[in-house]
């Protein structure tokens, strides 16, 4: 299903899939020219499983925001697993998978025969069930869990997209690297996004910046911010305060001050 519509100055068209037992997943694909002629900041990174709070500071940062979801996966990453809090402090929440090196992330599938979902579910209940907004949160995490995902990146991206709703920013516009014809350089891959999406400035992560061909960026006319995250400390279960976990605990312990708490470190 498609729709055209005009959104900041820019021409975007919203498309819904329909996958996993009628549950919809929504994309926004932004495409090469601003209509006032502006320009874009481009943010891109890996579908991660419930990310930490810097994705998401990320994903606010950028006009437009790309799933590299067509990269070779990596293994023991944060593709399939991230962190919570517990009584005994953080712990893995990992969702199996049926992997095959060389597969690309929009190749790798989750592992139905275990018994993973149930299992998260109930990590989120145990753990999170005397946060301040745990009720305000857990019926859509049981709506997810409750589906039987086949590729792991479509489970992530359904998860981020209704999370950055939760925190407010949905109106930013999304889109799947594998939608778009890429160089298969590391460097020209992430100009390439850039320019298809009508940005003149690529936003890094910190570590990112190390493994790049700055000089390609300046050929291609192309700019590089570097995002610098700091991390909130903010009110946590279970005593001394962990960070770098999931955007759950935020969520769970902040409710809609989350985006907030992310703000007051990261103007």
């Amino acid at each position: 299903m498609f729709e055209e519509t005009y959104a900041e100055g820019y021409f975007l068209t919203r498309y819904l899939l329909q996958k996993n037992d009628g549950l919809v997943i929504s994309q926004k694909r932004a495409f090469c020219k601003g209509l006032k002629g502006e320009k874009l900041i481009v943010a891109i990174h890996q579908p991660q499983y419930l990310p930490w709070l810097g994705y998401f500071d990320k994903m606010r940062r950028a006009d437009v925001f790309c799933y590299l979801d067509n990269v070779q996966y990596k293994k023991n990453e944060w593709q399939n697993r991230n962190r919570i809090k517990t009584s005994q402090g953080w712990q893995w929440i990992t969702a199996p998978v049926l992997y095959r090196f060389p597969q690309r992330i929009d190749e790798v599938k989750v592992n139905s025969a275990v018994n993973w979902r149930k299992k998260h579910l109930q990590a989120l209940v145990t753990n999170y069930s005397k946060s301040p907004f745990f009720k305000d949160y857990i019926d859509f995490f049981e709506q997810a869990y409750s589906k039987d995902w086949e590729f792991l990146s479509e489970l992530n991206i359904y998860l981020i997209e209704h999370i950055r709703e939760m925190l407010n920013f949905d109106q930013k516009s999304t889109i799947l690297a594998s939608d778009l014809s890429l160089d298969n350089d590391p460097t020209d891959r992430l100009i390439d996004i850039c320019i298809s999406m009508g940005g003149d400035t690529y936003l890094s992560g910190k570590d990112g910046i190390k493994y790049m061909n700055l000089e390609r960026f300046k050929e291609r006319d192309v700019k590089i911010i570097v995002q610098d995250f700091k991390h909130p400390v903010y009110p946590q279960l279970f005593g001394e305060f962990v960070s770098h976990l999931s955007i759950v605990d935020l969520l769970f312990n902040c409710g809609p001050e989350s985006m907030e708490k992310i703000m007051e470190c990261n103007l």
